[in-house]
């Protein structure tokens, strides 16, 4: 969330901003409610300061005199209810707007409708080519194919018990899944991060904290009580700090958060309804850092952490690339956004695995997260996160990618000690 004064004093830049995150919002009307919720806020402050002065002037006046201030204050009192009916709904317009208002994005982010528009500014690959990797020297099967008869999934007794898009891993599959978690654990742990597992059902607040909502809401489950499961475990990892006031000196915090995920796919119907590429519910490793208001520091953090599941897909040896996201493809509350995408070799294409973004104090502003600087002054805290790693999309470009022309798929060397074999099949 932005703050007012920056809003009003910098109306022309936000309104660029919405424009290019192709964000609606009626940033003239936000500013002409936030004027009538300022007059009549003012014109309460003025009526109570009014009331408390003829309540102190009751208890000393004569009998005479006390009656007529009495009479004053029921007038008062009766303006003031008025007054504050008059605000509610205006509070209610103004909270609503200040929700849909964009943050400011970097100056980098390139111009751009969809993930189409991203630009690409980097290709890895084991061989050190510049380009997406040739085809294999044999027939190429999907993961649906290779998993399905290696008996590491079963999506129809998936689709029995969850329904559309349902899984179930089954043997080396949920067998290679805990070897991913186990060796991301000791990777990012290696990097300074702390290890944290929260909730997964949170109150709607922390979504409206980092921006889900309202954004979101068709992509989201929510219980019967209305709290909502988890697309992230940034949800619940940013709210662990909501209203805090933290010490400097503790920056930057960087936790580590593993969590299931949940994901109703709104909007996507027909769209990657085949395998594990977008199910409902799944696993995510995911880093979560806060730091000092600093630009700088949060640029710097920005490109560690993305760097860091560089590194971690590079050590497991999948091809990727990196891509800067596009003024239509970055979320409300982000400021600059890296996908980093593998290789998938039966679509031939690039599929994203994560995602790194920083936020500034869009977020901390929203949860209360503050710190005092070195001169005593409360500051917002600036917030950003990175997946580490997501299962069980990962293993569609491993296996992919690691089969062999008999049908079996190799396990990455890093992985071997994690899953015990160094072959599938």
């Amino acid at each position: 969330m932005l703050d007012i004064k920056f809003i009003r004093e910098n109306l022309e830049i936000v309104k660029l901003a919405a424009t290019k995150k192709k964000i609606k919002v009626d940033l003239d009307r936000l500013v002409t409610v936030d004027d009538a919720r300022k007059a009549v806020m003012t014109e309460l402050e003025t009526k109570k300061a009014e009331q408390n002065r003829v309540s102190a002037d009751v208890a000393t006046a004569t009998p005479e005199v006390r009656t007529q201030l009495i009479q004053e204050m029921q007038t008062l009192k009766a303006s003031i209810q008025a007054d504050e009916e008059k605000l509610k709904p205006l509070m209610d317009e103004w909270k609503g707007l200040m929700l849909q208002v964009p943050n400011i994005p970097d100056m980098s982010v390139p111009d751009g409708d969809s993930d189409a528009d991203n630009l690409e500014i980097k290709v890895w690959n084991p061989d050190g080519a510049t380009e997406a990797p040739a085809p294999k020297p044999f027939p190429m099967k999907d993961h649906v194919e290779l998993m399905t008869a290696l008996k590491m999934v079963d999506f129809e007794r998936g689709v029995k018990v969850h329904g559309f898009r349902g899984y179930f891993l089954t043997g080396d599959g949920a067998r290679l899944s805990w070897a991913i978690w186990n060796y991301a654990n000791d990777f990012f742990g290696q990097k300074g991060f702390e290890q944290l597992l929260g909730p997964t059902i949170v109150r709607k607040s922390n979504l409206y904290g980092t921006g889900h909502l309202p954004n979101d809401a068709e992509d989201l489950y929510f219980t019967q009580d209305d709290d909502v499961l988890i697309g992230t475990s940034e949800v619940s990892t940013m709210g662990f700090y909501a209203d805090e006031v933290l010490d400097k000196a503790v920056f930057p915090i960087k936790h580590l958060a593993f969590s299931p995920c949940y994901r109703r796919e709104a909007g996507s119907h027909g769209k990657d309804t085949r395998g594990l590429i977008r199910v409902h519910e799944f696993f995510k490793v995911e880093q979560v850092v806060l730091c000092e208001a600093s630009h700088e520091e949060s640029v710097r953090l920005h490109e560690e952490i993305n760097r860091n599941t560089e590194e971690f897909i590079e050590s497991l040896g999948i091809p990727y690339h990196t891509v800067l996201n596009c003024g239509g493809d970055i979320g409300q509350g982000q400021v600059k956004k890296y996908d980093i995408e593998l290789w998938v070799p039966g679509e031939k294409t690039y599929r994203e695995i994560s995602s790194a973004s920083y936020f500034h104090d869009f977020q901390t502003r929203r949860f209360n997260i503050r710190y005092k600087d070195e001169s005593g002054v409360m500051r917002y805290a600036h917030s950003l996160n990175c997946t580490a790693i997501p299962t069980p999309r990962i293993l569609v470009s491993l296996v992919e990618n690691f089969q062999q022309a008999d049908g079996t798929i190799v396990i990455p060397p890093v992985l071997q000690t994690y899953f015990g074999k160094a072959k599938i099949g």
